[in-house]
């Protein structure tokens, strides 16, 4: 039976929306676990609020027992007298418990939903698996093809050439394949062309006088990898230096390594060629071969020995329609990197980071790796949070060409489905596709060694007109957190102020996350005191708003805890609290709260009260915020012209 590869794709994009409904309906199932946990403690909350309203009420069980004990019928210790406050209490107990009972079946059922969903996910990717197969051919099926090319490339240029195909029989996506044909074509031709020597030559240096070409296809894990191996004399190093000056790619006196060398072959229109053919000279050939290979999602190294040969390897995924992919946040946005381009990720202290922004590179494994925020080269002027003692920053390799870039977090490594992002954004560089995620957020997929690449070229070429050398320095946000807790930026860098709210109220802390986001400032979310001191250990907020009554360590404590720390005893701190007697503002006024503000607060009264305490860095926070504020009123001003001109509808 015959089925069109159309319809084919049509059945694998339906099994992949089902896999992203699946994805969407997990991260609901993760905001009910949030809200059964926040259930959870508010039951344990006021289940231990309402047994010190027992003790209060037992206590009083004995009043007016001796004026009335002469009407009574019973003893005091044969019938107990309630009055209406413990019958109260009695009734919410009860109450209390059958709360409990509704959360521990939420929680059964919340269970019972979970395994449900993930047997779905095991017969999605069965699904998905076995549709897969079905697009899977044999590389083999390109063999003929490739054969030809070598007998033709050999009789054009006189040359006696043997192609072997080795694992013929591993399956590869059939897209892959027939994008993979025009490139692995060249390879050949390229090889017949620059490689193998003529068969006096090749006597002459001691070998046979057929020159072989070997294509070797293996399976690793999710990828196909391709070794492409030829005998001949290597890359003519001597040769591709003289055109590389020629072209003003190289200076004169520029001591190029080897491996510079070898990457000037994939710069596009480059040749060494002496004459312009229908085989070489034209200029265009390996970075197409380079241009495809990353558009699949792949990479391309290769290695040369002067005499002995060259060899090309080429990573490519089993399937372009499911890929693997790692996500990352950016400005409170998610972006994505393939998987397959990723070397490895680390968790860098304040002070390297500091290093690898002041020096524009950071060393990984004894090699210098250029360095860069990522919302630079996306040309994005978020910032990431200053704060942290921990800074992600992800490796990513293409090729030989390795670049790492600093991001503001990594979410982990997803299995997505890759959309076709039209023409338009197909012209722009350093785009490798879109996805879908779980809820709904369309996500790119970006190639940071292109974006990388792309800066690199563009920073060049503004360099003589911009005369200041702060404009040169990269855009990130990180501080130097010294002992005394002062911030000292480093030159050239972004930086985005921190406030840490704590109040026991999910309430208050969501409508304060709402105004200071809304304000530009990245927000840290606490329950109570202890939970503030554990995430103080980890990250170091420019301000903290601060209740006072609080579960296990009120605000009062917590004030004294980061006044007797070093690190924190300089920090602005901010108390705001429905207790507004002058006695508990002398207090918190002693132990060296700055600013005590009641409930409810005024936005503004609280966003003019940051960027005092904070200072300079918090004025461009502000400044957004007035700014929204202004465009809001002038979309909304304009809207209500608009529906003035219409009239009524």
């Amino acid at each position: 039976m015959r089925v069109q590869a159309r319809a084919l794709d049509t059945l694998i994009n339906e099994s992949g929306e089902v896999g992203a409904t699946r994805a969407r309906l997990e991260s609901e199932l993760d905001s009910m676990r949030a809200y059964l946990g926040e259930l959870n403690d508010n039951v344990v909350r006021l289940r231990s609020q309402l047994r010190e309203i027992e003790i209060q009420a037992e206590s009083q069980m004995a009043s007016r027992i001796a004026d009335a004990q002469h009407r009574q019928e019973f003893d005091p210790l044969e019938f107990d007298r309630f009055t209406r406050f413990q019958e109260l209490t009695r009734m919410m107990a009860e109450s209390v418990n059958d709360v409990a009972t509704v959360e521990q079946n939420l929680h059964r059922g919340f269970d019972r939903t979970a395994g449900d969903l993930a047997a779905q996910a095991r017969l999605t990717r069965g699904l998905q698996r076995g549709l897969m197969q079905a697009r899977m051919v044999q590389f083999d099926a390109l063999a003929e093809r490739l054969y030809r090319v070598a007998r033709q490339s050999a009789a054009e240029t006189g040359k006696e050439v043997r192609l072997l195909i080795q694992g013929g029989t591993v399956e590869i996506d059939r897209s892959v394949l027939d994008r993979m044909a025009g490139p692995i074509e060249h390879l050949i031709r390229n090889a017949v062309v620059h490689g193998i020597e003529t068969s006096d030559a090749r006597r002459a240096a001691g070998k046979p006088a057929a020159g072989s070409l070997t294509l070797e296809v293996q399976q690793e894990g999710n990828e196909v990898v391709l070794h492409f191996v030829d005998d001949g004399a290597g890359l003519d190093l001597a040769r591709i230096r003289a055109r590389a000056e020629e072209r003003n790619l190289l200076a004169h006196d520029d001591e190029a390594s080897e491996a510079r060398l070898t990457e000037l072959i994939f710069t596009p229109g480059f040749s060494t060629a002496d004459a312009v053919s229908e085989l070489a000279g034209r200029g265009v050939g390996m970075d197409v071969v380079r241009a495809e290979t990353v558009a699949l999602g792949g990479r391309i190294t290769l290695s040369t020995s002067a005499g002995r040969g060259t060899t090309f390897t080429v990573h490519l995924p089993l399937t372009t329609a499911i890929t693997q992919v790692l996500v990352v946040m950016l400005g409170g946005r998610m972006y994505a990197m393939p998987s397959g381009m990723i070397d490895q990720v680390q968790q860098l202290r304040t002070q390297a980071l500091l290093d690898a922004y002041n020096h524009g590179h950071i060393t990984v494994a004894g090699n210098d790796v250029p360095f860069h925020y990522f919302g630079a080269l996306l040309e994005e002027s978020a910032a990431s949070p200053s704060g942290r003692k921990y800074a992600p920053v992800v490796i990513v390799r293409s090729g030989t060409e390795r670049v790492a870039v600093h991001v503001d977090d990594v979410v982990g490594n997803r299995e997505v489905v890759v959309k076709h992002i039209g023409p338009h954004l197909a012209r722009l560089e350093g785009i490798a596709g879109a996805t879908t995620m779980g809820d709904g957020e369309i996500v790119l997929i970006y190639n940071p060694v292109v974006l990388a690449q792309r800066f690199e070229r563009v920073r060049g070429e503004a360099a003589p007109a911009a005369m200041q050398p702060d404009t040169m320095q990269p855009r990130g946000a990180v501080a130097e957190l010294g002992g005394n807790g002062a911030i000292t930026p480093v030159q050239g860098l972004v930086m985005q102020p921190t406030v840490m709210v704590v109040d026991d109220s999910l309430t208050v802390r969501k409508a304060a996350h709402r105004l200071l986001t809304r304000a530009g400032y990245e927000v840290l979310l606490a329950r109570d005191g202890v939970d503030a001191l554990k995430q103080l250990q980890d990250v170091m907020p420019d301000a903290m708003l601060v209740d006072i009554e609080m579960p296990h360590m009120d605000g009062f404590d917590l004030t004294r805890n980061v006044r007797a720390d070093s690190r924190t005893a300089h920090m602005p701190l901010v108390m705001i609290t429905s207790r507004t007697a002058e006695k508990h503002r002398r207090y918190a006024q002693e132990i060296g709260v700055d600013v005590y503000l009641g409930k409810p607060y005024n936005e503004d009264e609280l966003l003019g009260t940051l960027q005092r305490l904070i200072g300079a860095r918090a004025a461009s926070a502000a400044g957004r915020w007035r700014r929204c504020l202004g465009i809001s009123r002038s979309l909304e001003a304009a809207c209500e012209c608009v529906r003035r001109q219409r009239g009524p509808p």
